[in-house]
């Protein structure tokens, strides 16, 4: 799940993407209003954590841009406690929840998960895919015979990517726009490597290879 957390405040900014990462995202940081509408007009992102007030612009600004140019994935905007009013135009603007600062990083991630589901049609903070259930709480992934794996934080973003389209083809390119930040550059047979990891885990039919094309969870096996 790929983020863009935008906020011009270096130590909260380091501090949540630890946290943020901890809980299974991978987290692109930028401080300007800037460079801000750019990523978000060129990035596929998952989610954006959007702080108003920037250095070079208002946060409320980059919002409309982004939502004049299509840019649809769901966004949080962070404010000022006690100013209603920024909360109130954020929301006009396309924002789909606001917290106010000072906050608890727990519930940063937990009001980013509700509007992850809310922007996939779910109710459950799970993903469910045939016999496969999905513990975004826990990061594990359930069978139904009741046995349990717990999984990496790459392994729990891959899964996550599949798991959450089940039937459709993930180019390596796709999958690595969401594992991976825009610092980290990692070689594309990572991408097997882990693959090769998760079928020890699940079986090798369960995530099936298109030569050429890139891979599927297959959830009817």
């Amino acid at each position: 799940m790929r983020l863009l957390l935008v906020e011009d405040d270096r130590l909260l900014a380091e501090g949540l993407t630890n946290q943020l990462e901890k809980a299974g995202f991978s987290v692109d940081i930028t401080r300007s209003a800037k460079e801000a509408v750019i990523l978000g007009e060129q990035e596929d992102y998952k989610a954006g954590v959007l702080d108003l007030g920037l250095p070079d612009g208002n946060g409320l600004d980059v919002l409309r841009k982004w939502r004049s140019s299509k840019a649809t994935f769901p966004v949080l905007i962070l404010t000022a406690r006690g100013d209603w009013q920024d909360k109130v135009n954020g929301l006009k603007a396309g924002a789909d929840d606001y917290l106010a600062k000072p906050f608890q990083t727990e519930e940063l991630i937990a009001r980013l998960n509700a509007i992850l589901r809310r922007s996939e049609g779910r109710v459950n903070s799970s993903v469910k895919a045939g016999r496969f259930e999905l513990d975004e709480n826990r990061q594990c992934l359930k069978v139904n015979d009741g046995t349990e794996h717990s999984l990496t934080g790459t392994e729990f973003r891959l899964l996550r990517c599949l798991m959450g389209r089940p039937g459709h083809i993930f180019s390596k390119e796709q999958l690595m726009e969401q594992l991976y930040n825009l610092n980290e550059s990692p070689n594309e047979n990572i991408i097997e490597a882990y693959i090769r990891r998760l079928r020890k885990l699940i079986g090798p039919d369960t995530i099936a290879t298109r030569r050429g094309q890139g891979y599927l969870f297959n959830d009817t096996v």
